[in-house]
């Protein structure tokens, strides 16, 4: 700024001052009629500008209200969701019929990529994802997790129409604290249904009920093939004297991996009782 050893007395950009820089930078040359304040010219004392007067604030514009709807089946129906999501003043809705279990939906991942792609443009516009209920868009606490990451990054808004958590929440308020509760219940009820599971197996197998295939090859025949192979008789040949009794391949004789792994089993097990002493 005048006075400055950069300007000169007309108030311009000393060009002789700045050769090297217009040298390495040439569009510094249409820099050189700059705009001088009438009381800042060479010679005069410094004096301070009235300030700036700050500009008028709009009003804030109405927040962008993106949707999405989902069912499990084709026998579900949409419509009650999507009448939810207009009556919420949803600018898109995108909506699908899928199951839990399919991990790609691409509905959900376009409406999530509008929201990111609107507010990636206008960062002070409030961007809202609105569903119908929180299990619409994530099956576990994993998928969970990973949205309320993705809005939080993206600081965009998410809104439950039903359930006890209905409303509008900010990943960067209370939100966060809401999807990191949400993802702890989440995975407590998986826990808790994996406990569930194993407790009923445990339960099964001490009844003699262990699951899975029937095996192939069964007691009488192990007992037979034990003695074979006693007498030093070769698996493959013992594999082809034995007989399937139950189940599709009955009549069949079984594989010769199939008697491997079930002599390994009787050894394994001969070898746990010889160690107890039971």
């Amino acid at each position: 700024m005048a006075p400055s050893p950069c300007r000169t007395r007309g108030g311009k950009v000393a060009a002789k001052y700045h050769t090297a820089r217009f040298i390495l930078v040439p569009a510094l040359r249409e820099l050189l009629e700059v705009p001088v304040p009438a009381g800042r010219r060479p010679g005069l004392a410094w004096q301070a500008l009235p300030p700036v007067a700050a500009a008028e604030v709009g009003p804030a514009a109405p927040p962008i209200r993106i949707g999405y709807a989902r069912c499990s089946t084709k026998d579900q129906e949409l419509d009650s969701q999507i009448i939810a999501l207009r009556a919420a003043g949803c600018t898109r809705i995108f909506s699908e019929k899928i199951s839990t279990r399919v991990k790609v939906r691409p509905e959900l991942d376009a409406a999530l990529g509008l929201c990111r792609d609107v507010k990636s443009a206008a960062p002070a516009q409030t961007v809202i994802f609105i569903v119908h209920e929180l299990k619409r868009p994530a099956r576990n606490a994993a998928e969970l997790m990973a949205l309320a990451g993705g809005l939080q990054a993206a600081g965009i808004q998410l809104e439950l129409l039903t359930g006890p958590l209905t409303g509008v929440y900010d990943p960067d308020g209370l939100g966060a604290m809401l999807f990191a509760v949400l993802a702890v219940g989440a995975q407590l009820d998986r826990d808790y249904i994996r406990d569930k599971t194993l407790e009923g197996q445990q339960i099964a197998a001490a009844k003699g009920n262990h699951g899975g295939r029937p095996k192939v090859i069964d007691d009488d025949m192990l007992t037979f093939a034990l003695a074979l192979r006693a007498k030093g008789v070769p698996v493959p040949d013992i594999a082809a004297k034995l007989t399937i009794t139950t189940g599709k391949n009955a009549g069949k004789r079984p594989s010769v991996a199939s008697l491997y792994r079930a002599l390994a089993d009787a050894d394994q097990h001969a070898a746990g009782r010889d160690v107890t002493g039971a």
